[in-house]
């Protein structure tokens, strides 16, 4: 059910705000994002990707995947053609640089349930933000879906409460950091995990 959910919403919300779109939506009239495509391949290709994964690497991956292909065409002739001349030549491989937690605070709560500590003044990356007079149903799944997968104190927290965000909407954060930059490492990896649309966001009482 949670997977239906995940596909349903990404095609009839605003994946920033939340807010209603239509198929053939180009901006979303409440912030201005510009819309992923719900009509067509990618389109097709995202909603099967969801159900049968329960989550999306975003639309960058298919172009990704082209690239590599023909990357990888290229590498193999070049290294037919250049057997011969360099056969005794040394290989120099260079590892990747290895992927950095960023430090966190710790909280109390299940994933999925995380709480935002009451005082704090902080940084958070917000997946969705989605009109409080929708209700809480649509940011609780999918707070509970970004945990399955592996991200890290994820929770919902009403902006309300927060001086430092615009009342009215139910964010889904992932990960409690005391620095803009350490939020800022995490937002790579929470992109790679299907959330193109996710930013770092300051929650401060």
């Amino acid at each position: 059910m949670s997977r239906e959910l995940a596909a349903t919403l990404t095609h009839t919300t605003c994946p920033r705000c939340g807010s209603h779109r239509s198929p053939g939506q180009a901006y979303c009239v409440e912030c201005g994002l510009v819309l992923p495509i719900v009509k067509g391949g990618i389109a097709r290709l995202r909603r099967s990707w969801v159900r049968s994964f329960g989550w999306y690497p975003g639309d960058w991956f298919w172009l990704a995947l082209v690239g590599l292909v023909l990357a990888a065409a290229g590498a193999t002739a070049s290294i037919v053609e250049n057997h011969g001349r360099e056969a005794g030549a040394a290989a120099t491989v260079v590892a990747p640089a290895p992927r950095l937690r960023p430090p966190s605070l710790t909280v109390a709560g299940a994933n999925g349930d995380t709480s935002w500590p009451t005082g704090l003044d902080g940084w958070t990356v917000v997946l969705l933000s989605s009109p409080a007079v929708k209700g809480m149903t649509g940011p609780r799944a999918l707070a509970k879906a970004a945990a399955h997968h592996g991200l890290l104190q994820v929770g919902v927290l009403d902006s309300s409460d927060f001086a430092s965000l615009h009342p009215g909407y139910y964010v889904v954060f992932s990960g409690v950091y005391g620095a803009p930059g350490d939020a800022q490492v995490a937002l790579g990896t929470v992109r790679e995990r299907g959330f193109q649309a996710a930013y770092v966001a300051r929650v401060a009482p």
